[in-house]
């Protein structure tokens, strides 16, 4: 049952009774708020139908607040559950928790940046961690290496949805699909009147899972992860995304590529990059066995490459045509010239692709800023950047730290102080890009 309003839109039998037995007693929403401990918002919505499917404790407290009978009770109860997620979806989340995407490869040279993230979710100092860093940088494969230690240390369950790729296309992935779609749209209620966000916190509110959101777009309007973090005490969210949310509580955690030798600098033939360089060389090439000059290329070539892994990835594919002093003569020359065939995350779009939308889409000032960094040199500081805009000490910080937070700029600190370093890759396409321009 259900009432129609004015506008059209119908107060499902459950809001119908709220208000009913509230005007009978003589309450104010405010009154009744109080009495329950449920926020006034909650009771208007719920009064409105704009909150459709209240969950069991808001259920209680308001009965509670009514001081309802027996049977006033059993019926308020009943109407809550009304058009509920079906009990199937709910039993199988309760019964087997979700477990994140299997990884087929070993994660190298990611342990402290994993460990920080797991103890921050885990003992839940942190609950909206949204991980940032330029594309290639290996984002989403840290999120998966976070999401698996947290369901095997206690079967936290993990709801992993990509915003904008395929999902597993079963009712639990679905509904929360349409629930990440209602998180990060533009507030607007959906067409069909559904409510995935409610019946998602009616789901999880038992169990508070860790929500994956993979790959969310700048054009996101999160204002709502906020409201679901109210309502579902113990959830924690994992977002990965080019640019920091810009939401209350959210915590930036910038993945830089992996550490490199500077140019001149002895080489480790063990750090990360150059063991995922030589695991995926292997791949395309298994006699491939580097002397020691041809080691130090290799470590040339994750130099130049900004040990970027998705970059180093693709390189190492290329030894099915190169040898390896060929290809570092390749990328030294100019790495831009291969970037293009270079493949991306997803295998559609290259690393080029998606490097020269990223600067495309900068905001004017920080693209501005940075064609005069990429012109005057490699590496800088505060005090070259306040010469070069006539900006204060506050404001050149803050338009460094945009493009840090970006990916697009390395700090660096050497004796003592912090100097910054333009990624190769981005230096050169947007030299190019300002020949283009000019």
């Amino acid at each position: 049952m259900s009432i129609d309003l004015p506008t059209g839109d119908t107060v499902p039998l459950f809001g119908l009774l709220v208000r009913q037995h509230r005007m009978r007693i003589g309450l104010t929403q405010r009154e009744l708020a109080d009495l329950s401990t449920v926020s006034v918002r909650a009771i208007r919505d719920l009064e409105q139908g704009r909150a459709r499917r209240p969950r069991q404790d808001t259920v209680r407290l308001i009965a509670d607040g009514l001081r309802l009978g027996a049977r006033a009770r059993a019926d308020l109860e009943s109407a809550a559950g009304e058009g509920r997620t079906s009990w199937a979806v709910k039993a199988g989340y309760e019964a087997d928790p979700p477990a994140p995407p299997f990884a087929i490869d070993v994660q190298l040279g990611r342990e402290p940046e994993t460990a920080v993230i797991v103890d921050e979710l885990a003992t839940g100092a942190e609950r909206l961690v949204t991980v940032v860093g330029i594309d290639g940088v290996g984002r989403t494969r840290l999120a998966v290496e976070v999401a698996t230690r947290m369901h095997a240390a206690d079967r936290t369950p993990v709801l992993w949805c990509p915003v904008t790729g395929p999902t597993s296309g079963d009712r639990l992935s679905t509904l929360v699909r349409a629930a990440a779609d209602q998180l990060l749209g533009d507030g607007t209620h959906p067409a069909d009147g559904t409510d995935a966000i409610a019946a998602l916190v009616e789901i999880v509110a038992d169990r508070p899972p860790l929500l994956v959101l993979d790959g969310v777009p700048e054009v996101a309007h999160p204002a709502r992860l906020v409201q679901l973090l109210r309502d579902c005490p113990g959830l924690r969210i994992l977002v990965t995304a080019a640019f920091p949310l810009g939401v209350p509580g959210e915590r930036h955690f910038l993945l830089n590529p992996l550490a490199v030798a500077d140019e001149g600098e002895p080489f480790d033939a063990h750090a990360p990059a150059v063991r995922i360089f030589m695991e995926r060389a292997r791949r395309f090439r298994p006699d491939v066995d580097p002397d020691a000059r041809e080691t130090a290329l290799i470590a040339e070539i994750c130099r130049r490459l900004d040990g970027i892994p998705q970059a180093i990835h693709a390189a190492a594919s290329w030894l099915v045509v190169y040898d390896i002093a060929t290809l570092h003569h390749c990328l030294h020359d100019g790495p831009s010239g291969l970037l293009h065939h270079l493949a991306g995350p997803d295998g559609g779009t290259s690393l080029r692709d998606a490097l020269e939308h990223r600067l495309a889409t900068l905001p004017t000032a920080e693209r501005d800023l940075l064609d005069a960094l990429c012109a005057q040199g490699e590496t800088f500081d505060l005090a070259e950047v306040m010469a070069l805009t006539g900006r204060s000490l506050p404001d050149s910080g803050r338009a460094v730290r945009a493009l840090v937070l970006r990916g697009l700029v390395r700090p660096w600190y050497t004796g003592g102080q912090s100097r910054f370093r333009i990624l190769h890759l981005v230096r050169a396409a947007q030299l190019c890009a300002l020949d283009v321009r000019v």
